[in-house]
């Protein structure tokens, strides 16, 4: 009895509330499952928009009309050069204020979508589109113009090359930028709230004002964002490794608890070729 409450007096005197933290991170209410859900379907949404407007850009960016090249040039550095915070207060409320456009509720069969969200989903697609048409081409660039020629010779046309040869090559490159940039979408849409979506960061701050617990409730919610960023980053790494070369696949990297901690626990094995020094024969000194 005499512990317990040395216990609660401590957890007094730090200002931590540990029943009210557990309690949220275990069993969250409605409420907060809710705002969860929006991040995640909002975020795998405006990921998907993202990469097929940012495929289009690159290829704009890759043709031969000069306009086209300057407009992909211009939409990269427009979207680019401007906050993504500064870019949802324009969408949502600039374009009210103007009269150009307001988004209202739109009922899909039985489903409801709200207006915030069609703003949100747009602004977060249109934003990463910019990034992913600089992740696409130079994943293209980066492909040997002779796989190109060769096609040609073929007789291929410049449309079934691209999706045939080009785009098969350039997604294992394009794959682990890509895993990145889904990771800080999720974590972006924290910045929703500034338009009054209730995500799951709007969802923790209305909590908070409820119950004044504010380190224990955005804790909670960093330990949930913490949780999908890792979740996804196993995905990420089971996709690397189905898209990755046979021919030329590259050696394991480290594990989970390796990247937490650091190093890769002992020195290369005995006839391992190290990368920047000259090539030896496996087990034999250099003569």
């Amino acid at each position: 009895m005499a512990d317990t409450s040395l216990l609660a007096d401590s957890a007094q005197v730090a200002g931590f509330d540990w029943s009210f933290f557990w309690h949220y991170l275990i069993s969250p209410s409605g409420t907060f499952l809710e705002g969860l859900w929006r991040t995640v379907y909002i975020s795998v949404v405006a990921q998907a928009l993202g990469v097929l407007l940012g495929l289009v850009i690159a290829l704009a960016q890759r043709s031969r009309f000069a306009a086209l090249r300057w407009a992909g040039g211009a939409y990269v550095w427009l979207i680019r050069g401007t906050p993504l915070l500064v870019q949802l207060v324009l969408v949502y409320n600039g374009l009210a204020a103007a009269g150009v456009y307001r988004f209202t509720d739109v009922q899909v069969g039985g489903l409801v979508l709200l207006g915030v969200v069609q703003a949100a989903v747009l602004t977060l697609a249109v934003n990463e589109a910019a990034y992913m048409a600089e992740i696409i081409r130079a994943a293209l660039d980066a492909i040997d113009r002779g796989q190109t020629e060769a096609a040609q010779a073929l007789g291929m046309t410049p449309s079934l090359t691209m999706r045939v040869v080009l785009l098969p090559q350039a997604l294992r490159i394009i794959v682990p930028p890509l895993g990145n940039e889904f990771n800080l979408m999720m974590k972006s849409t924290s910045l929703l709230s500034v338009i009054g979506l209730q995500e799951m960061f709007l969802t923790a701050q209305s909590i908070n004002s409820a119950t004044f617990k504010t380190f224990e409730i955005f804790l909670v919610a960093a330990c949930y964002y913490l949780a999908l960023t890792t979740v996804w980053s196993f995905v990420q790494r089971f996709i690397e490794r189905k898209l990755a070369d046979p021919g030329n696949t590259p050696p394991p990297g480290p594990s989970l608890r390796e990247r937490l901690v650091g190093g890769r626990g002992g020195p290369a094995p005995r006839g391992t070729a190290v990368v920047g020094k000259e090539p030896t024969l496996a087990g034999r000194e250099a003569s």
